[in-house]
């Protein structure tokens, strides 16, 4: 498996719409950047956001997940309570090819301000909206900025096709176009 430059990553994007929208360089004036980086792409984030609360008592059981547990809210930013934790989406839409597995790494901006984003790797064929988690592990609250850079997307294309892709199992994730909560 080998990481894929921003050559390639254009390549993917125009000519197979492996990201829509997609911006062929780094968009970076007075905003988080986004964009075509080096190795990379840096997706961003909605204007749609759920915020984990405890305001009903509800357990987070992800066999029995309970909407209560969250507020949805929308705006230009988001602020992200202390020690919690928020889940919203990428404003791109992927299709990832048979032979690349992704993985996602927080940008340092964020990071710096103890905002760490967890996001599982996108899988061969794996196709949708990409559903963000946004950890705040500081004390204070965090404000996040919708529509600006939040997370790298780094892809590794294999030598070969993988013989059983995320598409062929009927991932239950597939297609999403929403903040998708757990499912069983």
């Amino acid at each position: 498996m080998a990481i894929k430059s921003d050559r390639w990553i254009r390549k993917m994007a125009l000519e197979h719409g492996m990201i829509n929208p997609f911006h062929d360089r780094q968009m970076r004036d007075g905003v988080v950047s986004y964009g075509v980086s080096s190795y990379g792409y840096d997706l961003r984030v909605s204007d749609e956001f759920k915020i984990f609360t405890n305001v009903n008592s509800a357990i987070v059981d992800p066999k029995h997940f309970d909407e209560r547990s969250f507020i949805t809210v929308q705006g230009d930013s988001v602020l992200i309570p202390p020690n919690s934790f928020a889940l919203a989406r990428s404003v791109e839409y992927f299709k990832i090819p048979r032979d690349v597995l992704t993985l996602c790494v927080g940008k340092s901006t964020y990071a710096r301000c103890g905002i760490i984003v967890n996001v599982t790797p996108f899988e061969p064929e794996w196709e949708g909206f990409v559903t963000l988690e946004i950890s705040n592990t500081t004390p204070l609250p965090a404000k996040v900025y919708s529509n600006e850079g939040l997370c790298q997307i780094l892809f590794f294309q294999s030598d070969e096709a993988c013989e059983v892709s995320y598409k062929d199992k009927a991932g239950k994730y597939q297609k999403q176009t929403g903040i998708v909560l757990p499912k069983m």
